[in-house]
């Protein structure tokens, strides 16, 4: 197949800039989305064309989809970027744009959907050998079997909602006398958020760690990973922080999973970008969820690896192949990411406005991938992350000193982000050692506050 003349990004922010990127080096010309609040951002004033598609809600505007379609068919793009969140991991609409015509720059719609739902995911990865927490086989029907599962898998236990993401719709139960609480919240909370209140249970896992494998797969069933990011500095389930590599695994180790992945994703007959996210414990892995997507820490793989990955998703859907195996992939030094947001660093609550000053770091080994400029208004209506500040050194102490560096050069002026945040964390010498795990940022936030 030859390679699309013109993609659009149904998208906004650095997500957007950064598919926009990729497409302006390989050639094609692209199609900016946007609210009413976005007119002026940065992915709208450099695209090729861009098209209003509705009013600030997302819910009118960027989860539109009959207007993102008219959007693609006014403009005679060929395919639809959906970057990450909004449209991402929405199975009907990549069978609605596949059904105009259109190519979705994504997995095939049957794989979103089966991974959307925490429980079909584990029970197709149950089926490929790829090994989970202990847990219930399906959704809870009854908080009778809930705790008849809590007392087999043996307390703490965890209570999550099957179609959930971001930590809502997820409870810990620590005894059986807090369990028929945790049953009620989470259910409620699934609702609430997802319309949906199905729930499982997972054993509670007292100090893992997060780690996530990235792959890309063709449609000629060729699959390759791009090793392993460590995403376990989290914040109510909210990443801040990831690495790659991670601190605690040993090469061994990652071509194990790597292999283990590989291997059933082939056998599945998956397509384009994904992400299978682990816990990490004693030294065994566990698998919780595959996110059907680019993901938002994308880019301390990138950097690892001198992979661009918007660019392969871009060329796998077009119909072209990987064009190299396992062993043409390797991995020199090492990276990490920090999420900056408009957000107090201490109560963390929301700080959209202008921006009057914005100065990006630089340097050897710094890379910025943000839609700020100096005179932009934050708007208040989507995601608080205002930038992704990524660096990479020859080893872990280099990065972090690099880092640190960057975070002291970053100047956003007229509202509040986290940066102040960041510059704590990568100060502190537990978070030095790399010996932290999911538990530790929540600990550290409450006592540097």
């Amino acid at each position: 197949m030859a390679q699309f003349k013109k993609v659009l990004i149904a998208n906004r922010g650095e997500i957007a800039l950064r598919v926009h990127r990729a497409c302006q080096e390989m050639g094609i010309r692209t199609v900016a989305v946007h609210s009413t609040a976005d007119a002026s951002a940065m992915h709208v004033r450099l695209a090729d064309e861009s098209v209003c598609i509705g009013p600030p809600a997302a819910r009118d505007s960027y989860l539109n989809m009959a207007a993102i379609l008219s959007a693609a068919h006014i403009t005679g793009a060929e395919a639809i970027h959906p970057g990450y969140g909004f449209l991402s991991e929405n199975a009907d609409f990549a069978e609605m744009v596949e059904a105009h015509g259109l190519a979705f720059i994504g997995p095939r719609a049957p794989h979103i959907r089966m991974m959307g739902d925490k429980i079909s995911a584990k029970d197709a990865m149950r089926r490929l050998g790829v090994p989970l927490v202990p847990g219930s086989p399906g959704a809870l029907e009854s908080l009778e079997e809930a705790r008849e599962v809590a007392d087999r898998i043996m307390y703490p236990v965890l209570i999550k909602a099957a179609a959930g993401g971001g930590g809502r719709g997820m409870k810990v139960a620590h005894t059986a006398d807090e369990l028929e609480e945790a049953w009620r919240v989470a259910r409620t909370e699934a609702k609430a958020a997802f319309g949906n209140d199905a729930v499982y249970m997972e054993k509670y896992l007292d100090r893992p760690r997060h780690i996530e494998l990235q792959v890309l797969a063709d449609s000629y069933g060729n699959v390759v990973h791009f090793g392993e990011r460590d995403c376990s500095l989290q914040r109510r389930h909210q990443k801040l922080v990831e690495e790659a590599g991670s601190p605690i695994l040993s090469a061994a180790e990652r071509d194990a999973l790597g292999e283990t992945v590989t291997t059933a994703l082939k056998e599945l007959g998956y397509r384009n970008a994904g992400t299978l996210e682990f816990l990490w414990q004693d030294g065994q892995f566990a698998f919780i969820e595959m996110n059907t997507r680019l993901q938002v820490e994308h880019p301390v793989t990138e950097m690892v690896s001198s992979v661009d990955l918007v660019r392969e998703q871009i060329r796998i859907a077009a119909g072209e192949e990987l064009g190299y195996d396992q062993s043409a992939v390797t991995f020199t030094g090492h990276a990490i990411e920090c999420r900056i947001t408009a957000e107090d660093p201490e109560t963390f609550a929301p700080s959209p406005g202008r921006v009057n000053t914005f100065h990006a770091p630089g340097g050897l080994g710094v890379r910025v991938d943000s839609a700020l400029y100096s005179g932009y208004s934050v708007p208040p209506h989507y995601d608080s992350l205002v930038a992704k500040l990524v660096v990479h050194g020859a080893d872990r102490p280099q990065a972090i000193a690099r880092m640190a560096r960057a975070l002291n050069e970053m100047v956003v002026d007229g509202i509040r982000t986290t940066i102040p945040l960041h510059q704590r964390i990568m100060a502190d010498p537990e978070f030095q050692s790399g010996e932290y795990t999911i538990h530790w940022l929540e600990r550290f936030v409450g006592m540097t506050k």
